[in-house]
C-alpha cells in the first residue's frame, strides 16, 4: 500500500510537469512562473523549496539525538526567510531580473555577473545534487533497489516535470508538495508522535533532563547554523528566483513572511518527532534513521506511505528548485555574458527551448554526479561557506549602502572566497567555523575599502537601480 502510494504521487508529478508546460509560452514562464504567484502559491512553494530532506529528515534525527534543541538548524532557514521576506524580498521583486548576478550589475554596473554566476551556479548544482541523493535513500530503502537505480528514478521524475514546464511545473508540484508535507508531518506524524508517547510531559518524563534543554545541542553549533543558513538563504539564486515569481512587492513580502513562519513551526515538530521516536526507538545506531523506522514501525501503511510522500515531497521540491536555478545561472550569467548575448533578444520559443536543455542537461549531470559522490555533507558545507563568505558581502553591500562599487564588490568576492577556502584548507576541517568567519571578514574589509578607495559607482547605474528599486518600468520622460 505505502508503494502504490509513492508510485501515485510520482505519477501526479509528472503529469503537473505537462500541465505546466501548457503555461510556460515565455522565458518569464518558463524562468519565474510569469511573476504573477498569489499569496497562496507564493508561500507554500517557498516554503516547500527551503524545507528539504535536511529540514525533514535531518531535523527529525537532531531532535531523536539532541532533544528540543534539534530545532536550531531548521529554525535558522525560517529566520532566513523570514529576514529576507521582511526587509529585501518587495525591493528584489521590483527589480525584475532573474538572478542574483543581474541584480549585482544592475547595482554597481558592468563586471561583476561573471565571477558571481560561477559562485552560485557551484552552490546551486551541489544543493542540487544533494538533495537527489537524500531522496533517493528513501527511493532506495521503500523498492529495494540500490544506490544507482534509485537516483535514476527520482532524479528522472525531477528532470522530466522541471524541463516539461520549468517554473510553472515546479510550482505546481512544489504546491503539491507543500500539502503533502503539511498533512503528512503536521497532522499524522506529529499527532501519532505526542499520541504515543504522552504527549509534551510524557516526553519530558520519558527522556534525560537535557532533552528539554534549548542549548543541549551547543551555542556554537546554534550559532554556525544562523551563519550558514540563515545568511545563505538572504543570498541563494534558488531562494531568490521564488521571490521573482511573486505578482508583487507585497506578495513577496508578506506571504514570504508567512512562509518562514511556517518552517519555524516546522522546526519545533521535526524536533519533537524525534523526541517521541527517542523514546519508542532508543537503540538506532543512527539519528538519521529515525525518520523512516519511526515510520515504519509506529504507522500503519496506508499513514506510512502518506508520511513517505511527505518525506520525498520535502526533498524533491528542493532538488526542482536548486535545478532550474542551477540552469538559469549557466545560461544568464555565464554563456550570455561570456558571449555578450542580449539576454531578452531572440524568440520566446527559442528562449524556451533553451532553457529546457539547460534543464535537461544540468539535471543529467546532477544524476551522474549524485551516483559518484560520496561525501555530499561535505561538498554542500564548502559550496555554503563558499557562497556565504564570498557573495553576502557585496549582495547585502549593495542593498544598504549606497557608496558601495563594483571595485569593492568584485574584491570582496574574490578576497571572501579565497580566504574561506585557505583558511578551511589551513585548518583541514571543512566543518570547521573559522573558514567562513574569515571568509567575511576579510569581503568585508575589502568591500569598504576598495569602494572607499575607487571612484562611486556612475550616478547613471544608480539612477536606474533607483527607478527599478522603485518598480517604474520606463525612464521619466523629461519635461
Amino acid at each position: 500500500m505505502d508503494i502504490a502510494i509513492v508510485a501515485i504521487y510520482l505519477f501526479g508529478m509528472i503529469a503537473f510537469g505537462f500541465w505546466g508546460k501548457r503555461r510556460a509560452t515565455t522565458q518569464s514562464d518558463f524562468l519565474v512562473a510569469g511573476r504573477r504567484l498569489g499569496p497562496m502559491l507564493y508561500s507554500g512553494t517557498m516554503a516547500a523549496i527551503v524545507l528539504g530532506g535536511a529540514s525533514t529528515i535531518g531535523g527529525v534525527g537532531l531532535g531523536y539525538k539532541f532533544g528540543i534543541s534539534g530545532m536550531w538548524l531548521v529554525f535558522a532557514i525560517g529566520a532566513g526567510i523570514l529576514l529576507l521576506s521582511l526587509l529585501f524580498a518587495g525591493r528584489i521583486q521590483r527589480l525584475r531580473v532573474y538572478t542574483v548576478s543581474q541584480m549585482l550589475e544592475l547595482r554597481y554596473g558592468p563586471g561583476s555577473s561573471v565571477l558571481s554566476g560561477v559562485v552560485m551556479w557551484g552552490y546551486t548544482l551541489m544543493l542540487s545534487v544533494t538533495s537527489t541523493i537524500a531522496y533517493s535513500t528513501i527511493f532506495g530503502a521503500l523498492f529495494d533497489i540500490g544506490k544507482v537505480p534509485a537516483i535514476i528514478l527520482g532524479g528522472g521524475v525531477v528532470i522530466i516535470y522541471s524541463t516539461l514546464g520549468g517554473m510553472w511545473s515546479i510550482t505546481l508540484t512544489d504546491f503539491v508538495q507543500f500539502l503533502v508535507k503539511t498533512i503528512g508531518i503536521f497532522f499524522i506524524l506529529l499527532p501519532i508522535a505526542l499520541y504515543k508517547t504522552g504527549g509534551v510531559s510524557g516526553l519530558a518524563e520519558k527522556l534525560p533532563a537535557d532533552a528539554t534543554s534549548f542549548t543541549a545541542i551547543g551555542g556554537e553549533t546554534i550559532l554556525t547554523y544562523f551563519v550558514i543558513y540563515t545568511f545563505g538563504l538572504l543570498i541563494g539564486q534558488d531562494i531568490w528566483q521564488r521571490v521573482f515569481t511573486a505578482r508583487s512587492p507585497g506578495v513577496a513580502r508578506w506571504a514570504g513572511a508567512a512562509s518562514g513562519v511556517y518552517c519555524l513551526a516546522y522546526a519545533v515538530a521535526g524536533a519533537v518527532i524525534g523526541m517521541a521516536a527517542k523514546v519508542l526507538l532508543p537503540a538506532l545506531e543512527s539519528r538519521d534513521d529515525a525518520f523512516a523506522q519511526f515510520v515504519e514501525q509506529q504507522l500503519p501503511p496506508v499513514l506510512a506511505g502518506l508520511v513517505l510522500a511527505a518525506a520525498l515531497a520535502a526533498v524533491m521540491s528542493t532538488s526542482s528548485g536548486a535545478l532550474i536555478a542551477t540552469a538559469t545561472v549557466f545560461s544568464q550569467d555565464i554563456v550570455a555574458r561570456l558571449r555578450h548575448q542580449d539576454i531578452e533578444a531572440g524568440s520566446e520559443h527559442d528562449h524556451i527551448r533553451n532553457n529546457r536543455l539547460y534543464v535537461f542537461g544540468f539535471g543529467v549531470v546532477m544524476v551522474v554526479i549524485a551516483c559518484v559522490l560520496q561525501d555530499v555533507v561535505a561538498a554542500l558545507t564548502v559550496a555554503y561557506d563558499i557562497l556565504v563568505g564570498g557573495l553576502l558581502v557585496p549582495i547585502l553591500g549593495g542593498l544598504v549602502w549606497r557608496r558601495g562599487t563594483n571595485v569593492g564588490a568584485v574584491a570582496a568576492m574574490a578576497v571572501g572566497t579565497v580566504a574561506t577556502l585557505a583558511t578551511m584548507f589551513f585548518v583541514g576541517d571543512i566543518y570547521a567555523n573559522e573558514p567562513i568567519y574569515v571568509g567575511l571578514a576579510s569581503g568585508l574589509l575589502v568591500f569598504v575599502a576598495g569602494s572607499l578607495l575607487s571612484k562611486p559607482t556612475d550616478p547613471e547605474v544608480l539612477a536606474e537601480w533607483d527607478r527599478r528599486s522603485r518598480g517604474q518600468e520606463e525612464a521619466p520622460v523629461p519635461v
